[in-house]
């Protein structure tokens, strides 16, 4: 029988895991402040953050989804795949995102390159040095942190600039090596007992990129996500519909850094907390 739930989550937050500036019992923290009654731990590629987070979950009251954000790519294209209640404790699911990170490490070592070919004396042990100071402690570093050390040495001045000048797609030092393909991502979420979700597509630019995973199997959709404007969410809520998919919605809460929070802050995106029971293999399926 499913629970009933009542109230809102946030389904898409992350941690010092990976990128995040607050560590995952914080998180769950602001989530009871800001009245939610649920909220997911979706931290890229990795989920080394969620022990922390559901202990601080039974303190707080507040319910916590196990989750994980996977980076692909398909056409050239960044393609995030969210993974809800999977068995994160599963020695061979780990094993599979323990090779992400090395490809996350790889991609690192590219930009990094690349800025140093552009005057930009900037090594790794600068990222990582930037990445403790952070309070990052387990997971995988990625371009916040080379960001924020582009801002310390003076070459930018702001996270935003520095993904448009430098890091994002497109830009000067931005680099992608061959990753995971969002069918792979499928499959491994479902292999390891989850529940996969299309994160953000109004970002990739490619309807019929996200209507091909679709096809492929994906069972939901980020209908509601802070960089998402009415039209958007509007678009997507059509396609849901459409295809019979779960509508889930998040912040993707990373942080403030020099007084700007990325991209929304804890319960800026929700959706009903009711979604959990279609987003729980077991209770969708009645066991």
């Amino acid at each position: 029988m499913a629970i009933i739930r009542t109230g809102r989550a946030d389904l898409h937050t992350h941690t010092t895991a990976s990128d995040g500036m607050q560590r995952p019992a914080d998180n769950v923290a602001a989530a009871k402040a800001k009245g939610l009654s649920a909220i997911a731990i979706t931290d890229h590629d990795t989920v080394d953050g969620i022990d922390e987070a559901m202990e601080a979950g039974e303190r707080h009251g507040i319910e916590v989804v196990p989750g994980v954000e996977i980076s692909t790519v398909a056409d050239g294209i960044d393609i995030h795949i969210l993974g809800y209640y999977v068995n994160w404790r599963d020695p061979d699911w780990r094993e599979k995102l323990k090779r992400l990170i090395t490809l996350r490490e790889q991609r690192n070592d590219m930009i990094l390159a690349k800025l140093n070919e552009l005057g930009m004396a900037i090594t790794l042990e600068d990222v990582e040095e930037e990445a403790r100071l952070q309070g990052k402690d387990s997971g995988s570093m990625g371009r916040p942190h080379i960001a924020a050390v582009l801002i310390k040495k003076g070459h930018v001045g702001t996270m935003q600039e520095a993904f448009d000048r430098y890091l994002a797609q497109g830009a000067a030092a931005y680099a992608n090596p061959p990753r995971l393909h969002p069918f792979e991502a499928l499959d491994w979420i479902r292999e390891a007992g989850g529940t996969s979700v299309i994160a953000h597509p109004g970002l990739y630019g490619n309807d019929e990129l996200v209507r091909a995973i679709i096809a492929q199997g994906a069972q939901g959709i980020e209908v509601f996500h802070s960089d998402h404007d009415e039209a958007a969410e509007a678009r997507y809520a059509r396609l849901a519909a459409e295809h019979g998919l779960i509508v889930t919605g998040g912040s993707d809460f990373h942080g403030e850094r020099q007084g700007v929070i990325f991209h929304g802050d804890i319960g800026s995106r929700t959706v009903d907390a009711a979604v959990l029971n279609q987003l729980n293999p077991a209770w969708r399926n009645g066991n």
